[in-house]
């Protein structure tokens, strides 16, 4: 998926460079409830949930959040890590990071868009 970021030119990081980012295949993918509209990155996502136990996973989309639900799994999203960002001291403001995701074609509605920066004191 980064790759394909990078491809229309979307500025990414090096993620194998980033020390604190294990990247590991999912097991077990037969686990994993197969439903036609499930992408094949969110299939990963919960595959790894099931494999590593009290890892959180991050989906945005509302049908991978079901799926985790249903499997017991503890999930967030893209806003919660910022959110959570924020309240560590990683990042000063969301605000910008929202508006850049937006140019990036993150779907947001008006009403999450002022929950989060409400939640998050801006």
């Amino acid at each position: 998926m980064l790759e394909r970021g990078k491809t229309i030119g979307v500025d990414l990081p090096d993620v194998r460079a980033l020390p604190w980012l294990k990247i590991q295949a999912p097991e077990g993918m037969d686990k994993v409830p197969t439903v036609v509209d499930l992408g094949a990155g969110e299939k990963e996502v919960l595959a790894l949930g099931l494999q590593l136990p009290g890892a959180v996973v991050i989906l945005d989309e509302r049908l991978g959040r079901l799926h985790a639900e249903a499997l017991k799994l503890t999930f967030t999203g893209t806003l919660g890590i910022l959110l959570r960002a924020k309240v560590e001291g990683r990042i000063p403001r969301i605000d910008p990071l929202l508006a850049h995701l937006d140019s990036l074609g993150f779907r947001l509605s008006a009403k999450t868009h002022a929950a989060v920066l409400r939640q998050a004191g801006e």
